[in-house]
């Protein structure tokens, strides 16, 4: 069954009287080239374990299936768990599981699966995500420690650019740091919107996101370090000087002199700093307010 074919999720969707929720952001993959590049991009070993968030119908669950030795996929639409059990009845190493993704022990999930020898490698995420929650499924992910090697998403276009971009730029931002100082990032392909079921407005990305083993910069406090890029960032078009002040109470004078020992001047913008000079700035704000 060509589940990426027009005809078939037409089929399917009248058969069981699915209609497409808005609000849960679905859209329905109609290329098999582009379900090749997510698979190719998510380097899926023979061994691994994936995890798939929102799976459809099964696009790129029976496509992942075909190289890893287990599959989990986590689907909040109860309506397309029939669907699936007809879609992926002919594999035996997929799981599905019936949760919202954002309310869901994946550690959990990949213990289990461990334990009950289910595989022996590692574990790959991968999915299509819904473009209202791709910053906060991406960033529990990495923030909740989750044991995985890496990460290979579909999401729109302009929140992959910003995932990705470099100091100095427009889209340079604090998720660009936040997901920078967990992950490298390195994009697979840009999809365009016409070969979506029903078409988005905005064409799409896929990005590999290789979880780091060692964070690239040392931190006396995690928490201080990203109070600092949200005050940063907060007030882009303000001077360090202005936008840092307040960040764990501190004064502006405060704030200058933390610069000053940072070495970096006080009229610099946050979308010129590096992920190096947000952790010297934040190592010596934890150490002021150890005063």
């Amino acid at each position: 069954m060509k589940l990426y074919s027009p005809s078939t999720i037409q089929d399917i969707r009248e058969r069981y009287d699915f209609k497409l929720s808005k609000s849960l952001g679905q859209n329905f993959i109609t290329d098999r080239n582009v379900i090749g590049k997510i698979i190719e991009g998510a380097q899926i070993g023979p061994d691994d374990m994936v995890i798939e968030i929102g799976p459809g119908i099964g696009v790129l669950t029976a496509a992942a299936a075909e190289q890893a030795a287990r599959v989990v996929a986590i689907e909040i639409d109860s309506k397309l768990i029939p669907i699936l059990s007809e879609t992926l009845a002919g594999y035996d190493n997929i799981r599905i599981v019936n949760q919202d993704v954002l309310k869901t022990d994946i550690n959990g999930i990949i213990d289990e699966e461990r334990s009950a020898g289910t595989f022996t490698g590692s574990v790959k995420i991968l999915g299509n995500l819904p473009y209202y929650i791709t910053t906060p499924i991406i960033m529990g992910i990495l923030e909740n420690g989750t044991e995985a090697e890496s990460i290979t998403i579909m999401m729109q276009k302009e929140v992959a650019d910003r995932i990705k971009a470099a100091p100095g730029g427009k889209t340079y931002g604090a998720l660009s740091v936040a997901v920078q100082y967990y992950c490298t990032a390195e994009q697979v392909a840009v999809v365009p919107k016409e070969v979506f079921i029903p078409r988005p407005k905005v064409d799409s990305s896929v990005l590999h996101l290789s979880i780091r083993s060692e964070r690239p910069v040392e931190l006396t406090d995690e928490k201080t370090f990203f109070a600092c890029i949200k005050h940063g960032f907060g007030q882009r078009r303000k001077t360090l000087l202005n936008s840092l002040t307040g960040v764990n109470g501190l004064s502006k004078d405060e704030v200058r002199a933390v610069l000053q020992e940072a070495g970096i001047d006080p009229v610099r913008r946050a979308e010129t700093l590096d992920i190096k000079e947000f952790a010297a700035i934040a190592n010596i704000v934890a150490a002021h307010c150890r005063r």
